[in-house]
């Protein structure tokens, strides 16, 4: 059975709503009472897709890049915010 949570009692109870998830539960999520998302388990079951690493490097060894564009407008462009 489906049951409705309120966005803001999904980040009340996170843990225990992501525990019945897994257990196969499902719920609906409301934001002002509409429903704005479903929370469900995978189909499937717990069988993920896991892709594996591309390098075993550490990031401390990753080169630096300098760009002259800054950070936040990149995001911006990437979110369309321009």
């Amino acid at each position: 059975m489906t049951e409705r949570l309120a966005h803001r009692d999904l980040r009340n109870r996170s843990s225990e709503v992501l525990r019945e998830v897994a257990a196969g539960a499902t719920y609906e999520i409301t934001n002002h009472g509409e429903v704005v998302a479903i929370l469900s388990p995978p189909p499937g079951g717990n069988e993920l897709r896991v892709r594996p690493a591309r390098t075993r490097r550490r990031f401390s060894e990753l080169p630096r890049v300098k760009s002259d564009e800054r950070s936040e407008d990149v995001l911006d462009d990437l979110r369309g915010d321009r």
